[in-house]
């Protein structure tokens, strides 16, 4: 195996002398050893191509090894080459081709702007590009374009590849999960890890939740296969996954266009081989352990296939701390006595003990009472409040956001013909090349740009159209039903997108069509 060590800048640089303190960034794909060759013949071609050049001055390589280029946070090289730039230790610097830097257009464009803010050229050797000296971002706009379509196509080809070997049966699983080894051919029982497995799934047959299970491997000191320590959801996802009776779903997850990976509910096929390899826990106590998981879930609203608590009441999820920011929990207080009440807490009150939020309980009634009170003032003072607020809005949205649409695309049409102009210009020869070139690429990218401020116009006139429909139905509803005399959840989901607690005596209610109504509450 080839081993490339980086080569770091040099911290003695003088700063004052007027060479470009030149780097070079490399990127192979994947970890084997002829990638890793490729890698070393890089680094090599670029030590000598920048000390070759008696104007540069070598700043460092930096490079990525075995990391897809499809996502630049997964690139650590890359990422350690753009905070020497932002320090100001690298002046310019080199990489092999657009495809093997970036193959997101966003992350490309993204990169080469800010290094151009920071005055940082970039040379694409393949493509004879240098950042440096370019008119426009359109060039590299249309070739980082490319670079992402051939990604995506050797993305297709080895998409196909695998879901062949999932339809014949020929897919080798190398990855082995925790209690397994690969033994060049399959998975197998590590002897060391297929205990503690065994171990979990006998405590929750025994009685135990997830969380107590965890807590007891941490107090053996048991690692687990990532991190140092066992979680809950980490216990779940054992209890919960085939491999362990031998059995292998094929395709759980995939990655879209844009390389982004999802769970699959669906949308792709999946693939299911039973007796794939030996198992750890027979599928009696795998069942049973489901079956456990299952009814813990329905006791505590747990979704299957969420993974959350699903809002199980009117109020969860949508009551902020107006001191921190945190979500509220519903409690019981006084539980199993004739003064038993529910009550909704702050998070992060909860965890810190205080420290961190102030901010005490409120009760559930004293909400729902404040809510009460909130509508039938609404209801009194629907004629001062509400109209106005819908005709307002209606004058607003037809106004100004028409005149701003009309005068954006009045600005695409004058450009679109300025570059009919051109167009007709260079083909007559009356225009130089990078003359055309430079007005065609500025009224391009103001075309882009416009149409950007258009798209955002848009979709806050559909914003604006959603909550004047909100107004005039709740104005309906107060118009039809009258003084409210009962709280109920229907109407609060109804018309209400949250609450905001100001204080252990106040809430706001933030309704769809835009108001915040404060109420006082008892305590």
């Amino acid at each position: 195996m080839k081993k490339v060590t980086k080569i770091d800048a040099s911290p003695s640089i003088d700063f004052s002398h007027d060479k470009l303190r030149a780097a070079a960034y490399c990127r192979v794909s994947t970890d084997n050893e002829d990638q890793l060759l490729s890698l070393e013949n890089q680094t090599t071609h670029y030590i000598s191509f920048i000390k070759s050049n008696p104007d540069w001055e070598f700043a460092g390589l930096y490079y990525d090894e075995g990391i897809s280029g499809t996502k630049k946070e997964r690139r650590t090289g890359l990422l350690n080459l753009i905070r020497d730039c932002e320090n100001r230790l690298i002046d310019f610097f080199i990489t092999k081709s657009i495809s093997r830097f970036a193959r997101n257009t966003a992350d490309c464009l993204e990169i080469v702007r800010k290094m151009t803010d920071l005055g940082i050229a970039i040379l694409f050797e393949k493509e004879n590009i240098n950042t440096g000296t370019m008119d426009s971002e359109l060039i590299l706009s249309i070739l980082s374009s490319l670079a992402a379509e051939e990604s995506v196509s050797i993305s297709q080809n080895s998409k196909w590849s695998v879901k062949r070997r999932f339809e014949n049966g020929t897919f080798k699983l190398s990855t082995p999960t925790y209690g397994y080894d690969y033994n060049g051919e399959t998975i197998v029982p590590d002897p060391e890890q297929a205990p503690v497995v065994k171990r979990i799934f006998a405590e929750v047959l025994a009685g135990r939740g997830t969380r107590a299970v965890a807590e007891r491997l941490n107090d053996d000191s048991i690692l687990p296969l990532r991190g140092k320590r066992w979680s809950a959801t980490t216990i779940r996802g054992i209890l919960v996954n085939e491999k362990y009776i031998g059995d292998v779903l094929f395709q759980k997850t995939y990655t879209d266009d844009n390389f982004n990976r999802h769970c699959n509910h669906g949308e792709k096929d999946q693939y299911y081989w039973q007796n794939h390899h030996e198992a750890i826990i027979s599928r009696e106590d795998f069942e049973a352990a489901a079956h456990i998981l299952n009814q813990r879930g329905k006791e505590k609203g747990i979704q299957k296939g969420v993974g959350k608590y699903s809002n199980r009441y009117a109020f969860s999820g949508v009551i902020l701390c107006g001191e921190c920011g945190c979500t509220f929990k519903r409690r019981i207080h006084m539980p199993g006595k004739s003064s038993e009440y529910i009550a909704w807490c702050c998070n992060k009150h909860i965890d810190t003990g205080g420290r961190e939020c102030s901010m005490i309980f409120i009760r559930d009634e004293s909400i729902k009472a404040a809510f009460i009170t909130m509508m039938n003032r609404l209801f009194s003072g629907r004629n001062v409040i509400l109209k106005p607020l819908t005709a307002a809005l209606k004058n607003r949205e037809g106004d100004e956001n028409n005149l701003k649409l009309m005068a954006i695309e009045k600005q695409i049409q004058e450009n679109s013909e300025q570059v009919q102009v051109l167009t007709g210009l260079m083909s007559k020869g009356y225009l130089e090349p990078a003359l055309f070139n430079q007005r065609n690429n500025a009224l391009q990218m103001k075309i882009v740009r416009l149409r950007t401020q258009k798209a955002a116009i848009q979709n806050n006139m559909e914003g604006e159209q959603s909550v004047i429909r909100e107004a005039e139905e709740l104005l309906k509803y107060l118009n039809k039903t009258g003084i409210m005399e009962d709280y109920s959840d229907e109407v609060f989901t109804r018309f209400a997108k949250g609450i905001t607690v100001f204080s252990p005596t106040e809430v706001g209610f933030r309704l769809k069509c835009g108001l915040l109504l404060r109420e006082r509450m008892e305590r």
